[in-house]
């Protein structure tokens, strides 16, 4: 499918804000079993992947995301040599992590099938032949089933998935936390992103509080995510490892050890200026507050009606 007329595409962070971005060309439409996946092109971003009203990723800025939610944990391991993804049917995340020698092995549990299908076909640039890596084994499975059935062990798992509502909400509580704990080797760490501190606050300091009850660490941090319209939150989890304890020269150190390439974010000082908080995100997470639990709905979520009206008014 192709289209030669502008569109506005909108993703709304909160039921009183949100982010648009004008889309030159809409490449593709699926509508598969579990979500609706676009394919859109921008003279902002180029070509980009747009579920279920939320931007996903794009070529121009990928390396914000995928480069944070990956490299502060395999940077602070010391010999990652085999990892899971849960989600991640773009392929950045296992682009990134397969840029480690010591690599041997990465699963990548991806749900949708068309998602990995879609990235193939039109976003190379974001996954960068990482999909067809010998090295990495992809599966078509619900990552929370895997993950709680598997016996392999992982030295790094990274939960790349969609905002948590809807089918993913399971996936961010403080039981399938403890489950990916068991699923670690150890020494091994738990890398994912917390939503935003300015448009979901709440939501952020319970999946903060979920982790702690799970893991003895849990070092939150800020990135700046053009594409989502506002500075992001991801985390470190473990019981041993603690990205916060490395200096700028000893993250450098090991970058240049490990012949990490092509990083256009990533580097020392960005790594430890990642967990200095301000202090309005302190305060956050210094509110007391619940662990996030299965079967509950969150408050902060979007208005599926007031996204689709504000859709046809643009």
């Amino acid at each position: 499918m192709k289209s030669g007329m502008d569109r506005y595409l909108l993703e709304q962070l909160n039921r009183d804000m949100g982010f648009y971005l004008r889309a030159t060309e809409t490449l593709a439409v699926v509508q598969s079993p579990y979500q609706k996946i676009e394919i859109f092109d921008s003279d902002a971003f180029g070509r980009g992947m747009y579920i279920d009203g939320c931007f996903m990723t794009s070529e121009r800025d990928e390396f914000f995301y995928h480069e944070n939610i990956i490299h502060i944990a395999g940077i602070s391991h010391s010999n990652p040599e085999s990892a899971l993804i849960v989600g991640g049917g773009d392929g950045g995340a296992a682009e990134e992590l397969l840029k480690y020698p010591s690599m041997k092995r990465v699963v990548l549990a991806e749900l949708d099938e068309q998602v990995v299908s879609l990235a193939r076909q039109y976003l190379p640039q974001i996954h960068r032949g990482a999909l067809d890596d010998p090295r990495l084994d992809v599966r078509f499975i619900d990552g929370k089933a895997f993950i709680e059935s598997e016996s392999e062990r992982f030295d790094l798992i990274v939960l790349d998935l969609t905002d948590p509502f809807g089918p993913a909400q399971p996936l961010y509580t403080a039981e399938f936390y403890a489950s990916c704990k068991r699923a670690l080797n150890p020494g091994g760490a738990l890398s994912l992103h917390l939503e935003s501190p300015i448009h979901r606050p709440r939501t952020m300091n319970r999946i903060v509080k979920s982790l702690q009850c799970a893991f003895a660490i849990a070092r939150p941090y800020l990135v700046p995510i053009p594409l989502y319209g506002t500075c992001w939150a991801m985390a470190c989890a473990s019981d041993t490892l603690d990205p916060a304890s490395l200096s700028e020269a000893a993250v450098d150190e090991r970058i240049a050890a490990r012949k990490l390439s092509h990083l256009q974010f990533y580097n020392g000082a960005t790594h430890c200026a990642a967990f200095a908080l301000p202090n309005f995100v302190r305060d956050l997470l210094a509110c007391d507050d619940a662990p996030i639990t299965l079967g509950e709905t969150l408050d902060e979520v979007p208005d599926p009606a007031q996204l689709q009206q504000l859709a046809l008014t643009c």
